[in-house]
């Protein structure tokens, strides 16, 4: 990429190249507005990157994505045919939960719901009248709170526990509801009930867009850097900076001044009319030389989750039979990993005929200690469980690889309030700036589509 100009203007800045901020330059791009992105990474994507080695394809960062919104998939649709929507196979549909050290099904509807071991007797009769209940009144109503008052503990502990693991990394004491699961929130908020509101839901007229919402488990075909290059090739090159250090942004009375180093080490200055940040929370930190630290605190402070990733290839796999999307671990099991995911059972071509792929996760806000402990211990502990849990034989793998993420999942915690409120505060006082990314907004794939749709729409 060659070397910015002095004093370049532009309508928009971008700071961050992960998926946010690439899929807002490429809509940007589309309704013909100016803008420049700075990355600090060398390479667009974040922690969305996508790993070949000997035939296996995996990720490392996020494995799938659910359509939970209809702008997930108007990307792809604009996006092909460079990149696909890769949706996941049927027999993925399973969710295993542990249950005294035994994998057992999780049930998706009503008969499996009062025949599976994993509800006690009182909550199966529980959740059949959960439509009855009041709604609460308390919106800093932790998810564990919430879930024990309208459906029961069993139901809390066999079934949101070890999701709220997988999802979030997090602990369902902590995460509040409004925040971390607006949807579920919202449901007994606007129709008094989970199951009777998405029942009353699905009954409602639908957008066109709305209607691609399936909520069905999905990736890109090839990995999801096939959509992050997708992305990156239909943008200038020459608007596109990364490896960019040592950014401070200034403020002037109706622009903002970026001075970055380039990959040269020259120091170089932007000036943009908006200035779109989509780093972590983390990452604000001296961005800005116009915002005391102060004033950031509430952003600055927001907890991540800290998550270890395990991948385990097999070119001949002899376990069991791998037919789910994955195993989920209760906190009660008192595992030391949270879950494993079956990426070559929830896609296709993922690796040799007759191969697996097992990616287990570790650490989280309940064990952040793990991600600590060397490579050896790892595997060891890893290889430990998975032995006991699924017959795994170290000698038959093909290749292990260990990925560490200090900043991996924001946690929308008790905090949230407080966070949302700077947010807004910084904003109304620096009319131009936008504070973006997982910050708000939601975790997931679809909610950063999501997110970079309509902050196009409003610039």
């Amino acid at each position: 990429m060659e070397p910015l100009k002095e004093q370049l203007k532009k309508k928009v800045v971008i700071i961050g190249g992960g998926l946010t901020g690439l899929t807002l330059a490429f809509m940007l791009e589309r309704k013909g507005i100016d803008w420049i992105l700075f990355e600090r990474s060398p390479v667009p994507g974040g922690v969305m990157q996508t790993k070949k080695r000997d035939g296996f394809i995996y990720e490392t960062g996020p494995n799938t994505g659910i359509t939970g919104n209809g702008e997930v998939v108007e990307l792809f649709e604009m996006l092909a045919p460079d990149c696909n929507l890769d949706l996941a196979n049927h027999a993925s549909a399973n969710r295993w939960i542990l249950r005294n050290g035994k994998w057992v099904a999780l049930p998706s509807g009503l008969i499996g719901g009062i025949k599976t071991p994993l509800f006690s007797f009182y909550d199966k009769f529980r959740i059949l009248a959960e439509p009855f209940r009041k709604r609460g009144t308390n919106p800093m109503e932790t998810v564990a709170n919430m879930v024990r008052r309208r459906m029961g503990k069993t139901y809390l502990d066999n079934a949101v526990d070890p999701f709220i693991s997988g999802i979030y990394a997090g602990d369902p004491d902590q995460l509040v509801t409004k925040y971390a699961l607006p949807k579920l929130y919202n449901l007994e908020q606007n129709y008094g009930s989970f199951i009777g509101g998405s029942i009353k839901k699905s009954k409602e007229p639908k957008s066109e867009r709305d209607k691609k919402a399936t909520r069905q488990v999905f990736a890109a075909k090839g990995g999801f850097s096939n959509l992050i290059n997708a992305l990156v090739s239909r943008l200038p090159k020459e608007r596109l900076f990364m490896g960019t250090t040592d950014m401070i942004i200034s403020k002037a009375e109706e622009s903002f001044t970026v001075t970055v180093k380039n990959l040269s080490g020259e120091k170089t200055t932007l000036i943009g009319e908006k200035c779109i940040t989509t780093t972590g929370g983390y990452g604000l930190k001296g961005m800005f030389d116009f915002i005391s630290d102060d004033e950031l605190k509430a952003i600055i402070d927001m907890k991540y989750a800290k998550v270890v990733q395990v991948i385990m290839a097999f070119k001949q796999w002899n376990g069991p039979k791998l037919n789910a999307f994955g195993g989920l671990i209760p906190s009660k099991e008192k595992r030391n990993i949270l879950g494993v995911l079956f990426p070559s059972s929830i896609f296709t071509d993922r690796t040799p005929e007759g191969g697996a792929l097992l990616s287990t996760f570790m650490g989280g806000i309940k064990k952040p200690e793990i991600i600590g402990m060397s490579d050896e211990a790892l595997l060891q502990l890893v290889h430990k469980e998975l032995d006991e849990l699924l017959s795994v034989s170290s000698s038959n793998e093909a290749f292990t690889e260990i990925y560490r993420y200090y900043h991996a999942i924001p946690q929308y915690d008790a905090g949230s309030p407080a966070k949302l409120e700077a947010i807004d505060a910084l904003e109304s006082k620096h009319p131009g700036l936008i504070l973006a990314g997982n910050i708000r907004g939601g975790i997931g794939i679809a909610d950063r589509v999501k997110q970079a749709f309509d902050l196009a729409e409003t610039l």
